[in-house]
């Protein structure tokens, strides 16, 4: 197959909806290399909180890779919990990637649900002021003691603007509009091009989104954190003995706080269980809201369990 008329495929969908599967039987299909957008996959000794896919690293004629089902499957698996990641670090990866994949004769296929990583990746990011270790901390301190309505109270009163448009769910981007404002000296919503907020270049890649029922996806989350959760429970042990602190940016990622709870005997098994499935459905409700907006990307509805078939869905994004 000539690679030629072929370009990089992004596939989008909220957590457990599949992506991992179908991203690798493209890969198979069209010989690609997969590119992980995903804020928890990246880090090391995260596995079972993070359905990060079953590989090894591996030695090969092209280089070391991150090697899953013989696919190379890159940023996962690359960083110490204890270290933070944002979209301008997985932007900047992800553009040295690209061209090595296409150099080595590969279509690159990016998968995941952090969709300001490919927003960030496809439209740029605006030039804003680095982040601020001791701000983020003293601010995330705060919505723990105070709440986040206190917190996203705080961002109303430096930039109504901006508070408007960032939910107070949205912890870290309310904290990190507050911190550009502060580094700034004025408003974050005066430093926004606009442009981060522009439709996906359709005519660059082509655009997927997987869009599962509700009820569905509900069962699909219950099922994964149940069946990971007794080894998700010994990894965050082993770290915790490993001297990691409960507030490293690892293990302050979708569901960990609520496992750390469970360890420390706050939690029973059965409400940590339920708590990580309601954090992790109202975290899928923001991703279909943030992919559902991408009116040029092509939607697959899965409302039925026989609807997800990763092999058929690969060839009918193929050949869309």
């Amino acid at each position: 197959m000539s690679l030629q008329p072929l370009k990089p495929i992004t596939l989008m969908g909220a957590n457990a909806s599949g992506k991992t599967e179908i991203a690798l039987e493209l890969a198979l299909a069209l010989g690609g290399e997969v590119l992980s957008a995903d804020s928890k996959q990246v880090y090391r000794r995260l596995e079972a909180g993070t359905a990060k896919p079953r590989g090894a690293w591996t030695d090969t004629p092209a280089g070391r890779f991150y090697l899953v089902e013989g696919v190379p499957y890159h940023l996962v698996d690359t960083l110490d919990p204890r270290a933070s990641y944002d979209a301008g670090a997985f932007v900047k990866e992800a553009k040295r990637l690209v061209p090595e994949i296409w150099k080595r004769g590969k279509v690159p296929i990016m998968a995941g649900g952090t969709g300001m990583y490919i927003q960030a990746y496809w439209n740029g990011l605006d030039d804003l002021p680095p982040a601020d270790p001791a701000l983020r901390a003293r601010l995330a301190g705060l919505a723990d003691t105070r709440g986040r309505e206190a917190l996203h109270a705080e961002l109303a009163g430096i930039d109504p603007e901006a508070a408007l448009r960032i939910p107070p769910g949205n912890i870290q981007r309310v904290i990190r509009a507050i911190e550009i404002s502060r580094a700034a000296g004025r408003p974050v919503s005066q430093l926004w091009s606009g442009r981060f907020f522009n439709s996906l270049p359709a005519h660059e890649g082509k655009f997927v989104f997987l869009k599962w029922d509700k009820e569905l996806l509900a069962e699909r989350v219950k099922r994964r954190t149940a069946s990971r959760f007794d080894e998700w429970a010994e990894e965050t042990r082993a770290l915790l003995a490993d001297g990691y602190a409960e507030d490293c940016p690892g293990l302050k990622t979708l569901g960990y706080p609520q496992m750390l709870d469970y360890l420390a005997g706050r939690l029973s098994r059965a409400d940590a269980i339920h708590q990580i499935v309601a954090a992790s459905m109202a975290y899928a409700k923001r991703q279909n809201t943030w992919f559902g907006r991408y009116r040029n990307a092509l939607r697959i509805e899965l409302e039925k369990p026989e609807d997800y078939a990763p092999a058929a869905l690969a060839a009918r994004i193929i050949e869309a």
